[in-house]
């Protein structure tokens, strides 16, 4: 027997199934955007019990959850882990044959479950509180029976999911999520966690190398730091900024303090006035006087800052006294991978 291939031969205009497309996707904005909103009155005494578990906690704060929770859950300890919280997700249903002894008496337990009646987490609720260890349920019905068996409970309940059907986890998970971002921030503050911190624990990629490299790491110094005095000729400078390749050059007194900055942009400067002797201009009558500086113990990041801002694209690098030591140009931060 064969069988034909069905399909929907219905004309359907265009324009209208756009529209519908925007309006059905506005709406769903709408809905978890006014989740979210609601949350702000349930940040009271049980959101700062359950801060207060987490900061006195010496051990780990153990997450946990099922299915689309659980999916949440995973991403809540992450965020908590990278801003100073220490935290890992366990799956409830691997609890149960033998991942539960990785909960140890100075954890700390954050269950989350929308109807607070999943049973993969209320099978290992009572070997939890047999640790005595402190457990934080999420969920959307106080009154569930992980609600009541918490010790602090946080409301995570929303009026309807973003689906129309109001089936799929929409809203709730994005509610939850956003009270797991709340728990990790206020945490993040109250611990006084820095930059620098952060870094520490990102040190990989674009965002570590803006977070942790210093201008020192990748400056020119020494014999590669391009400098000429101030009484030197334009085209003694123009020879320095050949021979070390950063298209600029520093301009020094005889106590090394930096009088200005000679880059191909004021060479170009210099060109335009018309025909110039090159061999009889003195370096002070084209340098750029007053010019940015940056410090050694600065982040490259920063370096990147003031060259976009200023639109130049080489710092020279001074020390506390003002005296040259170094010098970078945009090539090294790209060079750095901080651009």
């Amino acid at each position: 027997m064969r069988y034909a291939l069905l399909t929907d031969t219905r004309q359907t205009d265009p324009e209208m199934d756009s529209n519908k497309i925007k309006t059905l996707a506005q709406a769903v904005i709408d809905t978890e955007h006014l989740a979210i909103q609601a949350l702000k009155s349930r940040i009271d005494d049980d959101f700062v019990a359950a801060c207060r578990f987490m900061l006195e906690c010496e051990g780990r704060i153990v997450v946990t959850g099922m299915g689309k929770s659980g999916h949440i859950g995973s991403k809540i300890a992450a965020t908590l882990a990278s801003t100073g919280s220490p935290a890992f997700f366990v799956h409830p249903g691997e609890a149960s044959h033998g991942d539960l002894g990785m909960i140890t008496r100075k954890d700390v337990v954050l269950a989350i479950s929308s109807s607070g009646e999943t049973d993969e987490i209320l099978t290992i609720v009572p070997l939890i509180k047999r640790l005595n260890v402190p457990l934080i349920a999420m969920t959307g019905k106080p009154q569930s029976s992980l609600g009541k068996d918490a010790t602090v409970h946080l409301d995570i309940s929303v009026e309807k999911e973003a689906c129309p059907l109001g089936l799929a986890p929409t809203a709730s998970t994005t509610v939850t999520l956003v009270m797991g971002d709340a728990l990790a921030v206020a945490l993040l503050e109250t611990r006084g966690f820095t930059a620098d911190d952060f870094a520490r624990s990102h040190p990989g990629g674009r965002l570590g190398k803006r977070l942790l490299l210093h201008v020192r790491d990748i400056m020119h110094s020494g014999p590669d730091c391009p400098s000429v005095d101030g009484a030197a000729s334009l085209s003694e400078a123009l020879t320095e900024m050949t021979r070390k390749k950063l298209g600029m050059t520093s301009i020094v007194d005889s106590s090394g303090k930096i009088l200005g900055v000679f880059t191909d942009g004021d060479l170009r400067r210099v060109l335009d006035h018309g025909e110039v002797n090159i061999k009889k201009l003195s370096i002070k009558d084209c340098m750029t006087a007053n010019c940015k500086t940056i410090t050694s113990d600065k982040l490259a990041a920063e370096a990147l800052h003031i060259m976009d801002s200023k639109n130049i694209n080489a710092l020279p690098v001074v020390d506390e006294n003002n005296r040259l030591i170094g010098a970078l140009n945009m090539h090294d931060l790209l060079k750095a991978g901080v651009v």
